[in-house]
């Protein structure tokens, strides 16, 4: 399988993604996180032919929920890091207007933008974008960006909203 050469490296991959998210294999669906502040983060995942979701050499749609899922714990188990404390574990609680333009194939990868919309008693809802990225591709930053020639690189996978509920 063709490795991806990245100019912004990740500020976390591989194994050190266990030390921000709770989950462990088989169900790890983020294996990068490339960015992380208050507003949100940039995570990760190349589709391996292993995945416990891929179905006819394809990831399932569970596959992409879940990647939203972990990429909301990674940007929570990040601010744990900083803090010095473990990751804590997080049940999604509601998905909202999930929509999938298409299923990501083995060998592809994933770029997720995931936005905090709100924050209130244990609750989050996040707003996430999954971009299928071929090389080292640079996310839109707005729907026109998408129509500019350097952003061909990444293709709208899907697009949704998660309410996590985190348990302290």
């Amino acid at each position: 399988m063709e490795r991806m050469v990245m100019k912004n490296p990740p500020l976390f991959s591989g194994e050190q993604i266990y030390g921000l998210i709770p989950q462990r294999p088989p169900v790890v669906m983020v294996d990068s996180l490339f960015s992380c502040d208050a507003g949100g983060a940039e995570t990760g995942l190349t589709v391996l032919p292993d995945n416990i979701f891929v179905e006819n050499s394809y990831l399932a749609e569970p596959g992409l929920v879940e990647h939203v899922a972990q990429s909301a714990a990674a940007y929570a188990g990040y601010g744990a890091f900083i803090e010095g404390c473990p990751p804590k574990l997080g049940y999604i609680a509601e998905v909202r207007k999930f929509v999938i333009s298409r299923l990501p194939a083995v060998g592809e990868h994933l770029r997720t933008r995931l936005m905090v919309l709100g924050s209130a008693a244990g609750m989050s809802l996040f707003s996430a974008e999954i971009f299928i990225c071929s090389g080292d591709c640079r996310l839109p930053d707005s729907p026109e960006d998408r129509r500019m020639p350097d952003a061909a690189a990444a293709e709208m996978a899907a697009s949704g909203q998660l309410k996590i509920f985190i348990k302290e």
